[in-house]
């Protein structure tokens, strides 16, 4: 029997950056196991290029990825909620039903050169998969 998705939603202020980098990490890296999306408290017209380019280079798709109001999400069942920003943890709102969450905060790279963005994506890859894995009690890949 396989065992069932996990929904997780990986939330920040404007989803253009880190919460959107953490989607595709997570949907690459944890897939058959999480279904992550991302949304924002207030989400930024588009993705921040240097967030696309920082998982393209990663060899991660991109073509999916858009910024997402919390406000369309929010009734969907999520098994957890992860804030990757100080400021929606702060504003997280309540869910209609209980949800386990965890704070997880990266650095913000918007407007910043691409080496930052590469930074942010590898320490979301080296910190985020494993607290997910964690917090969904998943098994850790053979080594």
């Amino acid at each position: 029997m396989t065992p069932s998705i996990r929904n997780v939603l990986v939330l920040c202020t404007g989803n253009s950056c880190r919460s959107q980098m953490a989607e595709a990490i997570l949907n690459h890296e944890l897939a058959g196991m999480v279904r992550a999306s991302s949304a924002g408290i207030r989400p930024q017209p588009q993705v921040a290029d240097g967030a696309v380019e920082a998982l393209r280079l990663a060899g991660l798709p991109t073509e999916d990825l858009y910024p997402k109001d919390l406000d369309t999400l929010i009734d969907q069942p999520f098994d957890l909620v992860v804030t990757v920003c100080d400021n929606a943890r702060e504003a997280c709102p309540v869910f209609p039903r209980p949800v386990p969450s965890i704070h997880l905060p990266f650095h913000d790279p918007h407007g910043e050169p691409l080496e930052s963005f590469l930074r942010v994506r590898d320490d979301i890859r080296a910190r985020l998969v494993p607290a997910v894995r964690e917090a969904m009690g998943l098994e850790s890949p053979a080594s």
